[in-house]
């Protein structure tokens, strides 16, 4: 077991685990830890938890201290200049004629590194630009093509079921979304219905997948002819919710069935 604590960083709604180092760290602390990109200046999310091994990705890195006067106020510099950089790349980017849609800039800690994150409809050679920025800056440069999946993580937003957008609140990850999600839950492929905000399919179409999927085993797929002493007909329709099923009889006469008495 290690002990670890959750750790947020600017611009970034992903929870990193570092180690805490014997150091005191309680929730909302703001810290100085070590990355593969230099320090990074990071609020706590949670107090420190013990993790087992094998769900951590080794070597940790470590909290080297919690941030005091002067890393508070080296951090507002670096949101600062990393506005000004922001600005900066703007304007040399429509000098080169790149059609770039930038999302924000921001330094590492120690100014090691200045990352930038922005949209384009096609690949970018942005070098001359990287090269351009490196000279204003004396620093490494990072340009990141991001999705619109990750725009809509980034700025946020209200989604269609009223609440905050799921991607910039507590996802952390996002995983495959496919259209047979929302056929397996009788929702109507409408876009409007089932895009976010973001132009691609619902996050949330991925909750209940295995739930339909589990719950529809012990339904008569539909299109099925049914004959038996109670019921005869073609299944036209399930209602999971319920526990029934629509049986079309001849006629075009309809009839529910609960699934219990369908099963006796």
């Amino acid at each position: 077991m290690h002990e670890v604590v959750g750790i947020k960083f600017i611009n970034s709604h992903r929870v990193y685990y570092f180690s805490t180092n014997n150091i005191k760290i309680k929730d909302k602390d703001k810290v100085i830890v070590e990355t593969e990109k230099g320090l990074q200046f990071g609020i706590v999310v949670g107090d420190p938890i013990q993790m087992p091994e094998e769900k951590l990705v080794l070597p940790l890195k470590n909290v080297l201290r919690i941030a005091n006067k002067n890393d508070l106020k080296q951090e507002k510099d670096n949101e600062e200049k990393g506005k000004k950089a922001l600005q900066d790349a703007k304007n040399i980017a429509e000098k080169l004629g790149l059609v770039m849609n930038f999302i924000d800039a921001s330094f590492t800690f120690d100014k090691k590194q200045l990352i930038f994150n922005f949209l384009a409809d096609e690949r970018i050679d942005f070098r001359e630009l990287a090269k351009k920025l490196a000279a204003i800056y004396k620093t490494r440069i990072e340009l990141r093509q991001i999705g619109v999946r990750d725009k809509a993580k980034e700025i946020g937003g209200i989604g269609p079921c009223g609440r905050f957008l799921c991607c910039s609140t507590f996802l952390t990850d996002f995983n495959s979304v496919s259209i047979n999600m929302a056929k397996n839950q009788y929702i109507a492929l409408n876009p409007t219905k089932i895009n976010g905000i973001c132009g691609r399919l619902l996050c949330c179409l991925n909750y209940e997948d295995q739930q339909y999927k589990e719950m529809k085993k012990d339904y008569p797929p539909i299109g099925t002819i049914i004959k038996t002493d109670e019921v005869q007909g073609k299944v036209v329709s399930h209602n999971l919710l319920k526990g029934t099923y629509t049986v079309e009889k001849q006629g075009k006469i309809l009839e529910e069935i609960k699934l219990d008495e369908s099963n006796k």
